[in-house]
């Protein structure tokens, strides 16, 4: 007992130490009250929201190209790959939460403080090309939607995604919750789209039960462990991990409260799981999806483009093709790709403020870190004009980027919530401690494997 006062006391004091500092995302820290003994569901209504701004990370235009391309290559083997990547982004996200709402500080901020100055400025590079390799899939996505939808050539509709950030800044004045409500509504769109093509492929019901499964061919098979890898990339992103521990202290709380602290942290994770249990429900869509219409038949359709028409085609996906099929699928794809945009620019300005201690004005710091973001692309855009194939190329290549990228935000995620010197009494239990570092091993083996075997 006198141990567990002493690490309350340490908790206590590191939160006194760093609360003059500048709080995380400080525009919106703390600024949504909750309600008090109103019962669990209504509480839990007030604390919805993060998680669906964490949910669309696992979402976005990256885990399009990945799962369908793995369910149209391999049908629903990789399934069990998803299932996995979802749990480990339960685990790592609570984490998260927990590092924020616990310390009052981010991961950015806290890498940077407890770090030497030049692995902190590595960290940061590493972690700014994370954002970048984000940034890659939710333009390239945004930008071939628009141009299905509305016909403009892909390098504008690229560069009109460089100012969809104003769209953030307009919503940052209507308040939180309302971009929280409207992320929330781009979720809801994406997931009844699949759920409904997925209904009209008819998938086979055991494969899909089987394909959960783990199968030991996916670590020894290289084009499948390529995939599978881009599969983890694209699901659990590192950008989320930041993003994860700044927004987790929108709430109002008290964080010298040790009751307070709790309940926060109960109800953001039960949040934040119950979305990334959506993100779960539509990367399976994704890949079965992949799998029961193009397995076997046309698997090396890759592209946004092709996979459009052909869901207008009854040559490749029999009698359910129709322009409305289509359709839903581009707008999917602008609601994924918008939503994804509006999660990535505020990661941008956590890592930042956290890593750099950026000071500008806040439109100023989101157009710059959406213009960091955008120009590669729009590079590679020009140099492969008329390629289409070839840009959308960028986008596997992205999401496995991200698998190798996340290993350097998961371990300083790990250390610091298993120090009971910084998070007291809400340190990792030896469980959670001890299976995140296994995971993070494992994803480190598995990279190192996936270069070494490129490389040769």
């Amino acid at each position: 007992m006198k141990k567990e006062t002493g690490e309350k006391k340490q908790s206590s004091k590191f939160i006194k130490e760093t609360g003059s500092q500048r709080k995380s995302l400080d525009e919106i820290n703390g600024t949504i009250e909750v309600p008090e003994d109103k019962g669990y569901f209504r509480t839990l209504l007030a604390y919805t929201g993060p998680g669906a701004l964490i949910a669309v990370g696992y979402m976005d235009p990256g885990n399009w190209i990945t799962s369908i391309g793995g369910g149209a290559s391999f049908k629903y083997t990789l399934l069990s790959v998803v299932l996995l990547s979802s749990l480990i982004a339960m685990l790592l996200q609570a984490m998260s939460a927990r590092l924020g709402i616990v310390t009052g500080r981010d991961l950015a901020q806290l890498t940077r403080e407890r770090t030497s100055k030049w692995a902190g400025l590595g960290l940061w590079v590493i972690t700014e090309l994370a954002i970048m390799a984000t940034d890659i899939a939710e333009i390239i996505g945004s930008g071939i939607a628009l141009e299905l939808l509305f016909g403009f050539p892909l390098i504008v509709g690229i560069t009109i995604t460089a100012f969809d950030v104003l769209i953030l800044l307009f919503l940052m004045k209507l308040g939180f919750h309302k971009i929280e409500a409207i992320v929330a509504t781009l979720v809801a769109v994406i997931l009844f789209v699949f759920a409904y093509e997925v209904f009209l492929s008819k998938p086979d019901a055991l494969g899909v039960l089987g394909g959960y499964v783990p199968r030991a061919q996916i670590l020894t098979n290289q084009p499948m462990l390529y995939l599978a890898l881009g599969i983890v990339g694209a699901t659990v992103m590192p950008h989320d991990l930041y993003l994860g521990s700044s927004i987790s202290q929108t709430r109002k709380y008290d964080i010298h409260d040790e009751a307070s602290v709790r309940k926060t942290i109960r109800f953001t994770i039960a949040d934040s799981n119950i979305q990334l249990t959506l993100a779960f429900v539509v990367n399976s869509l994704l890949l079965i999806l992949g799998a029961a219409l193009f397995f076997g038949t046309h698997s090396d359709l890759g592209r946004f483009a092709d996979l459009f028409n052909a869901l207008n085609n009854s040559k490749i996906v029999g009698a359910i093709a129709s322009p409305m099929l289509s359709m839903l699928f581009a707008i999917a794809l602008l609601a994924s790709g918008q939503s994804s945009t509006i999660t990535g620019t505020l990661a941008g300005q956590i890592i930042m403020e956290g890593f750099i201690h950026l000071r500008m004005p806040l439109w100023a710091q989101r157009l710059l870190t959406r213009l960091l973001s955008i120009t590669p692309v729009l590079i590679f855009a020009v140099y492969y004009h008329g390629n289409e194939a070839k840009i959308e190329g960028l986008l596997t290549l992205s999401q496995v980027f991200l698998s190798v990228a996340l290993p350097f935000a998961m371990i300083p995620l790990i250390i610091f919530t298993s120090d009971k010197k910084l998070m007291g009494v809400f340190a990792n239990r030896p469980w959670v401690k001890y299976t995140s570092w296994v995971v993070a091993v494992i994803l480190i083996i598995l990279n190192l494997q996936l270069i070494w075997t490129t490389l040769v």
